[in-house]
């Protein structure tokens, strides 16, 4: 079951007590106080694990407590601090105050932490109030509480290129072929009910991840059919690869679904708009009416996209476009090395 929305509540452990006590030793007529401090309260952790691909494991664990610092005792022995709770999410994992809906943390790579929630502070025992005026203090200070939220986690998948069209569009077809993921595939439209991460491997030790969004309709970033809820796994990818299907068989007007779906994803994220795009027309080994390509290509003329014609089932075209989008990652990946060493030159220079 993949979850990409979940609630959960962190609350870290209080510090232990201070304790009032005093030495009662023979020999030791004024031995003083001997109260030790209390622990510290363990603190909540979040960490990003790659291992993981859906907040599952959290919908059905949704509380998650540190342990507390325990309290101290006498003959100057402090009590011990609580451990630590680590909490794993997957990579792409966007961590909101539920109840500020501020951004606290936005997990990019594997291993990365934040400190959701810190313990509390252990109390200080009398021992620690001693003074040579004040050389029996017969009070202590309790331990402070641990820091308690109710966090709002989501999860944006991380990939290269993203797969986006109207249902039945073509788009688990061609993931499973360039790939080793197994969607679901039929003939009716929605087979898709939740994203599926791929990775093509091209050769030489170099790859790249796709990930297959469910179909979207029109009025999709205002709720219609599976809504935006999954447009957010389309934000975090480098590159578009937008599926129209040109075959007849859809019964639609392959240059009026282009329109519709880059219309909401505009209305989604102008950024979305404006991302680079790749056309490809799709199931082209059932195309009976020529002038439904030529009109699509022309269109992806008209927005300056590049275009590509395949046939996943058949395998035509597949290998140029794997190709092509190879090319355009690398050099959009020297694009942003280049744009990063310029502004690394200006900062040394303004220095």
């Amino acid at each position: 079951m993949f979850i990409d929305r979940v609630k959960i509540k962190i609350k870290a452990g209080n510090g232990g007590d201070g304790v009032t006590a005093f030495r009662r030793e023979k020999f030791v007529p004024r031995g003083g106080p001997s109260g030790g401090d209390g622990g510290r309260g363990g603190s909540v952790w979040m960490e990003a694990d790659e291992g993981l691909n859906t907040l599952l494991h959290l919908r059905f664990n949704p509380e998650h407590k540190a342990e507390r610092g325990r309290h101290g005792e006498g003959s100057n022995r402090h009590g011990k601090d609580g451990v630590d709770a680590v909490v794993k999410v997957p990579v792409g994992t966007q961590v909101y105050n539920a109840e500020t809906e501020e951004l606290v943390c936005d997990f990019t790579e594997a291993g990365q932490r934040y400190l959701a929630a810190k313990g509390g502070k252990g109390g200080w025992g009398n021992a620690h109030f001693a003074t040579p005026t004040k050389r029996a203090p017969k009070y202590h200070y309790t331990g402070r509480p641990g820091e308690e939220f109710e966090l709002q986690l989501e999860l944006k998948l991380i990939a290269d290129v993203g797969l986006v069209g109207f249902p039945n569009a073509g788009k688990s077809t061609l993931i499973s072929v360039i790939s080793a993921a197994k969607p679901k595939i039929a003939d009716y439209p929605f087979t898709t009910l939740e994203p599926n991460l791929g990775v093509v491997d091209m050769g030489d030790f170099k790859t790249f991840v796709v990930a297959d969004i469910p179909g979207l309709i029109e009025g999709a970033s205002e709720g219609a059919g599976l809504g935006d809820r999954f447009l957010r796994h389309v934000e975090r990818t480098k590159l578009i690869l937008h599926l129209v299907d040109v075959s007849s068989l859809s019964g639609r007007d392959p240059v009026e679904d282009y329109e519709i779906i880059n219309r909401e994803l505009a209305n989604y994220d102008s950024a979305l708009a404006a991302r680079p795009q790749i056309v490809v027309a799709t199931k082209i080994d059932a195309l009976d009416e020529p002038e439904r390509l030529e009109a699509i290509k022309m269109k992806a003329a008209e927005d300056d996209r590049s275009f590509f014609s395949i046939s996943s089932v058949a395998n035509s075209g597949v290998r140029e476009l794997v190709a092509a989008v190879g090319q355009k990652l690398r050099e959009m990946e020297e694009a942003e090395d280049d744009a990063t060493s310029a502004e690394a030159e200006e900062i040394e220079v303004a220095v």
